[in-house]
């Protein structure tokens, strides 16, 4: 882990300072994943007005092995009962993400007159950061390919737990027996849940998983947790600071751009967004017949936010985290891989095809 320049310290400061009251606020009010959209929203609305705020990544090492051993906390023994009525979902997944794609491209080129490479990756229903390298390496202009990319994962979270709540009236868990304070935890409870992150993190870069510092100790996690050895998540206070940070740099993501000359891009993307929700509850929808998975769960599965930020908010909503988590872990290993392999088939096509100006 290394510590960022003495010139980022007042702008990470300065989101400190807005994202720990943004959470403070969000829980009062009683949102959903208050600790993750609080920070998330304040930062990202403050980025866009012009504050400068950096994203404090470098505790990123160690907020993302928390989040990841919580959420392996979500696998018990009771899901190995039903975990074959997962099927359905993962068999429609791929048709699931061809159509998010191609009609995602299909907006982006023909409505926002992106180039094809830029609107390919664009348009893919995940893998921020590989998109963005990949689009970069093959032409594409990585601003517009980075900024659709966060605006899908900010307004898929905020979308979502607007409409669980008002909609559906699924509501964040609260109570005071949600609480795991650090005296609920044995010393060998301890030493396992940090083992599991510790050597997580190095099965994740071994295996070089997707989400690497998250997967690899999720994966211990919900081994340990699945075979009774240990029953309980990491310290609550742990997990809310993990939250917050993680809300901070997703609002963060937004500094540097400017409404003025990105207003067009942050249009098409927020329309984009919408037109992936939209095949998500089509699909999701399709899975009640199906499967008999509930609406709220097929949503979440399916919803083209982050693999980290989707199981936080299915935990967070009492859903069952270790369906939404093993779907967006399909999802980000089959966007990943698919979009390679359907680049080397077609990329030369979208290459030789001439670039619109917008």
């Amino acid at each position: 882990m290394t510590l960022p320049p003495s010139s980022l310290w007042p702008k990470m400061l300065l989101a400190a300072l807005i994202g720990v009251p943004s959470a403070l606020m969000a829980s009062w009010l009683g949102m959903p994943l208050p600790w993750m959209l609080g920070p998330m929203l304040g930062c990202g609305v403050a980025a866009l007005a012009g504050a400068r705020v950096s994203a404090p990544g470098w505790l990123r090492p160690l907020v993302m092995p928390i989040i990841g051993v919580m959420l392996g906390s979500g696998f018990h023994p009771e899901i190995l009962d039903h975990m074959f009525t997962w099927t359905g979902t993962l068999l429609m997944l791929p048709l699931f993400l061809l159509v998010a794609t191609a009609v995602s491209f299909t907006f982006y080129r023909v409505v926002g007159g992106y180039d094809p490479v830029t609107a390919f990756f664009s348009a893919a229903p995940g893998g921020l950061n590989d998109m963005v390298l990949m689009g970069g390496e093959a032409g594409g202009d990585e601003t517009k390919i980075a900024l659709a990319h966060a605006l899908r994962v900010f307004l898929v979270i905020s979308a979502i737990a607007l409409v669980f709540a008002v909609a559906l009236n699924i509501r964040a868990v609260r109570g005071p027996g949600s609480w795991v304070g650090l005296n609920d935890l044995s010393l060998s409870d301890i030493v396992l849940l940090t083992a599991c992150a510790i050597l997580g993190i190095l099965l994740g870069k071994a295996l070089r998983l997707p989400a690497r510092q998250m997967f690899g100790p999720m994966l211990l996690s919900a081994a340990a947790h699945l075979t009774g050895i240990v029953t309980v998540p990491p310290p609550t206070l742990l997990v809310i600071i993990s939250q917050i940070t993680i809300g901070t740099m997703l609002g963060c993501r937004f500094a540097g751009i400017s409404l003025k000359t990105m207003g067009r891009d942050l249009v098409l993307g927020l329309v984009a967004t919408l037109l992936l929700l939209g095949v998500t509850t089509v699909f999701a929808a399709l899975l009640g017949p199906l499967t008999g998975t509930s609406l709220s769960q097929g949503v979440l599965a399916f919803s083209p936010g982050g693999l980290t930020e989707m199981s936080l908010l299915a935990l967070s909503m009492h859903q069952d985290v270790a369906y939404v988590s093993t779907s967006h872990i399909a999802r980000i290993v089959l966007v990943i891989f698919g979009m390679q392999i359907l680049f080397r088939a077609i990329g030369k096509r979208l290459t030789s095809a001439p670039k619109d100006k917008n």
